[in-house]
This record gives C-alpha cells, sequence and structure tokens, in this order.
C-alpha cells in the first residue's frame, strides 16, 4: 500500500506540474480606459487585451459596453465583475426609460454604477467609466472607481495603463477640443499605454457619442500611432 500512495502522489505531483498557472488566475479586462468629452458629445476608447495572470486570454476583447442607446461604459477589473455589473445596470436603466417614457440620462446610469459598486465593492473588482450623451446636459464623462465613488470629468482615464499615460493626458488635452481632435488625442493616449503596459493590448476600440447616434471606429495593432523614443 505504501509503494501504491507513493505512485499515486507521484503522478498527482507530475500532473499539477503540468497545469498552467494561468488557469488557477482570475480572467481580468486589465486594461487601458478613456473618455473625453467635447461640445456635443463624448469620444470612448479602450484597449483590447484580456488577461488571466500572463496569460492573454483574449486580444479582440470589446470593452466599449452599450449601456443604453447613447450611453456606454468602459470596464475594467474583473471581466466577470464589470460584465454582471454592466448587465444589471442595463437591465434596471431599460426599466426606468420605459416608466419615464423618455431617453435615460447619462448622470442616472452613472449613478446605477455607482450604487453596485459600492455595495458590492468588497466582494467585485470593477473600475467604470460612464459616458454618453442626453438632451438635458450633452455629453458627460462620469468615473466609478474601484469602491465605488462617482466623480464627473471632462477627461477621464482608468485601467493597469493608465498610470503610463496621466502626464500625456495631462499635457495634452485642452477645453474646447473638436470631435475629431478628442479622437486623435483618445488614440495617440490608447497606444502609449499599450506600448508600456504588459497588460494593455491588441487593438483600439474608439467611439464617439453625439445626439445624432453612434459612431464606431478601431485601430489595428500595425496602425497605432507612433512616438519616437530616445
Amino acid at each position: 500500500m505504501e509503494v501504491y500512495a507513493g505512485q499515486h502522489q507521484t503522478e498527482c505531483l507530475q500532473y499539477s506540474e503540468l497545469v498552467p498557472d494561468w488557469t488557477e488566475h482570475e480572467v481580468n479586462t486589465g486594461t487601458t480606459i478613456m473618455a473625453v468629452e467635447f461640445n456635443g458629445g463624448v469620444v470612448i476608447g479602450a484597449d483590447s487585451r484580456t488577461t488571466t495572470g500572463a496569460y492573454i486570454a483574449n486580444r479582440v476583447t470589446d470593452k466599449l459596453t452599450p449601456i443604453h442607446d447613447r450611453i456606454f461604459c468602459c470596464r475594467s477589473g474583473s471581466a466577470a465583475d464589470t460584465q454582471a455589473i454592466a448587465d444589471a445596470v442595463t437591465y434596471q436603466l431599460g426599466f426606468h426609460s420605459i416608466v419615464m417614457d423618455e431617453p435615460p440620462l447619462v448622470q442616472t446610469a452613472a449613478n446605477l454604477f455607482r450604487q453596485l459598486c459600492y455595495r458590492y465593492r468588497e466582494l467585485m473588482t470593477a473600475g467604470i467609466i460612464v459616458a454618453g450623451w442626453d438632451n438635458r446636459h450633452g455629453g458627460q464623462v462620469y468615473t466609478v472607481p474601484v469602491g465605488g465613488m462617482l466623480v464627473r470629468q471632462p477627461v477621464a482615464v482608468g485601467g493597469s495603463g493608465s498610470s503610463y499615460i496621466y502626464g500625456f493626458v495631462d499635457s495634452t488635452y485642452k477645453p474646447g477640443m473638436t470631435k475629431e481632435e478628442c479622437l486623435r488625442f483618445t488614440g495617440q493616449a490608447l497606444a502609449l499605454a499599450m506600448e508600456r503596459d504588459g497588460s494593455s493590448g491588441g487593438v483600439a476600440r474608439l467611439a464617439a457619442i453625439t445626439q445624432a447616434g453612434l459612431e464606431r471606429s478601431v485601430i489595428l495593432g500595425n496602425q497605432l500611432p507612433k512616438f519616437p523614443t530616445a
């Protein structure tokens, strides 16, 4: 019996060595997300890399999630947690729109995210940027970081790649930028973060939300803006 037990233990040990360690890690969107207000709407953007530890689980993830016709959220943190919260807010906001018999406000969507992120702050890892357009306040960007705080900002960045581009964002952003300038600004910021952050990569997905509707675009990996290096 002792010999058999030893053989069984050796077989289990060999099997555990064959199993990659990323299978034990949570799936994260570990990411770079961004949103910018302009006169008449907002521009949002995100990379497309999803990771489990050091393993890239998906290189073409869409982190720009529709909440309503002209309201989107950008997700960072746990992929499962952010998807669950986005689904819950979409469900609640749809009912709210039916009851009010009008399109919902961006601020209403942001407050729903804040409530859920704060209520489950010890159970979930979710950093959200809510952005969109409504006929009362125009284009708006709200940040809901991990923990459930809510802040409106003219430009917001989030995710693991954001720490690499705060300086670029602060020095480049100017109030009163046009839609085209915001799209170029967001694409450049995402490219910088994707170059430096190991958890950000893939393609850059962009979207402009205005009264006229949604305009989406993608910057492929070989088309990302290039920057001179010292």
